[in-house]
């Protein structure tokens, strides 16, 4: 079966790299996976981030902006938020992504490594099914000038400060006032990220395929603040009324510091992020997995 993607680049996580008793290394599960592409007809080409940190040298490589000038389809082994960061970056060159998870299954990395050699021939072969994800677009602005921006595939995150009590904060919609909410803070999801932060704050899983959000508030002074879903076209800002050290998280993975009267705008990013899955994958498997749903059910 021959592979209908010509080039090929593989992304890992970099620790456990000196082979650590509870598996494999990172070189040596990612050498077995570019020898066995390459026995699939591909050209490999490593992120040249992965390659440095794991010692891998017989390989060409690539940035980011090489692989998605470059590269057909783009391999990602490790987790979700391995995929996540990746996702974020070459969603602007449309090139699809397939995960394979070195540890527990993901919500977006769902193919085990001991399962690639035969999960990933048909798949390469042209049957999978494909998914496409929604990212947002983040600004800060600060008297009226933007001083950080980051795009999230899962959530942005208004937080108050580590040692502080709550942050107060002003939430519009499409220019329209919403209600000023005294919280811990404030979290706007996308579908995917339904799944994270915001399930854990008590947000309702919202469908991929869902062009949504949803604004989840956490731990509200008022009860009555309670999550609310809105369409992907609308703006929301949120601006810092009081409260002390408050901080704006995109995905987890980029923080900036906020000051009162800062706004944070989010609006729906041109890009998506293109997920390849097995033939008859379907989000309710994967949730019912990872959901731990009909446990014990014979």
């Amino acid at each position: 079966m021959k592979s209908k993607f010509q080039q090929v680049a593989l992304i890992g996580k970099y620790h456990a790299s000196s082979g650590a008793s509870s598996g494999p290394s990172s070189r040596a599960v990612l050498d077995g996976i570019a020898h066995f592409l390459m026995d699939m007809g591909c050209e490999v080409v490593f992120e040249k981030d992965t390659a440095t940190h794991i010692g891998v040298t017989d390989y060409p490589t690539r940035d980011v902006a090489g692989i998605g000038e470059e590269c057909d389809l783009c391999l990602v082994v490790g987790g979700d938020g391995t995929m996540l960061g990746i996702g974020r970056k070459l969603a602007q060159y449309g090139v699809p992504l397939i995960g394979i998870n070195q540890g527990r299954l993901g919500f977006i990395t769902d193919i085990r490594l001991d399962q690639y050699q035969t999960v990933l021939p048909p798949m390469l072969a042209g049957e999978y099914e494909e998914d496409h994800r929604s990212l947002m677009q983040a600004r800060v602005l600060r008297d009226g000038h933007c001083v950080f921006a980051a795009q999230a595939m899962n959530d942005v995150v208004v937080n108050r400060g580590a040692t502080s009590g709550m942050v107060e904060l002003r939430v519009e919609v499409d220019g329209r006032f919403v209600a000023n909410q005294r919280a811990d803070g404030l979290i706007v999801a996308t579908p995917t990220g339904s799944t994270a932060y915001s399930l854990s704050a008590g947000g309702p899983l919202l469908h991929p395929s869902l062009p949504g959000w949803v604004l989840v508030p956490i731990a509200p002074h008022t009860l009555s603040n309670r999550p609310l879903v809105l369409a992907n076209a609308a703006e929301v800002a949120i601006e810092i009324v009081a409260g002390r050290d408050a901080s704006a998280n995109f995905d987890m993975q980029s923080l900036a510091s906020l000051m009162h009267g800062d706004r944070i705008v989010v609006t729906r990013s041109d890009h998506h992020v293109r997920f390849l899955h097995p033939k008859g994958w379907s989000y309710f498997d994967t949730l019912r997995e990872k959901m731990h749903w009909n446990a014990g059910v014979a």
